[in-house]
């Protein structure tokens, strides 16, 4: 690794500050400073004790600037916000509306929606840009989309009426799944395409209806939305999904999680 120069004595006082009014000098032996030692931390120095906490575990809801020193995995940390901004992707080939939507920001998945008319057109986004996939065997808008850009969902949707054809995409073409039990539209949709979850949405009127999925065919949950909305948005897991936004014939800002049961 070489040699490091130190200019300043870095001593940590009591109080937590940093004492660098020796002056020293000198250089530190390259052996002081194993790469190891760097990232894989064998010890926590009892001189810290009193500035980092010592814990078994990351902290659930640090604060910025906290620091503190998780002993199960030996490292120091941080907790530091830093300030989200959108940049600018690459276009869709086709320009639509009311389309759904799978997979993460480097492999990215979409489908359906509507142009002029109702579409099945699918493309995935690697990162960057735009190609166009295997089309919906049934197209449609409105619909919910779950799972991954290999591994994908478009549930139910309006095609001139709601209807509950699933499909499930394998990362060229889409093949049918097993259908919901509640035909409808302009839901929300969390999960994986083996472990799914379908909430919300208009059938005949604002639904609070919770389906899910196992990978062959859909369960109506007894843990119905408290508040039956459409048009809102929905992420996470089966077992921990999240609802928010949407819908009840006035906009609402209702959030709602779902623990697997209710």
């Amino acid at each position: 690794m070489g040699t490091v120069k130190r200019t300043f004595a870095n001593n940590l006082l009591t109080s937590g500050k940093i004492d660098a009014t020796d002056g020293l000098s000198g250089t530190i032996p390259a052996t002081n400073l194993a790469d190891a030692s760097l990232t894989n931390v064998t010890s926590f120095p009892s001189s810290l004790g009193g500035v980092v906490s010592s814990v078994a575990s990351d902290p659930p809801s640090p604060s910025e600037g906290q620091i503190w020193f998780n002993s199960t995995s030996n490292v120091l940390k941080q907790y530091s916000l830093v300030a989200g901004t959108w940049a600018t992707g690459g276009n869709m080939g086709t320009a639509r509306r009311e389309l759904s939507a799978a997979g993460i920001q480097t492999e990215a998945l979409a489908f359906g929606g509507f142009i002029t008319a109702v579409t099945g057109a699918t493309e995935e986004y690697n990162g960057s840009a735009w190609t166009a996939g295997g089309s919906l065997s049934t197209a449609r808008w409105a619909a919910a989309g779950a799972g991954t850009q290999t591994a994908g969902l478009s549930i139910a949707g309006y095609t001139g009426v709601n209807i509950t054809n699933v499909e499930e995409y394998n990362g060229s073409s889409w093949t049918a799944g097993g259908s919901v039990n509640t035909a409808r539209r302009s839901f929300a949709a969390a999960g994986i395409q083996t472990a799914a979850l379908a909430f919300g949405g208009f059938d005949t009127a604002a639904t609070g209806a919770t389906e899910e999925y196992n990978g062959t065919s859909w369960t109506t949950s007894p843990g119905s939305l408290n508040t039956a909305r459409y048009s809102l948005a929905g992420c996470g897991l089966q077992t921990a999904a999240v609802a928010f936004g949407g819908s009840t014939g006035t906009t609402t800002g209702t959030t709602e999680e779902y623990n697997g049961t209710s």
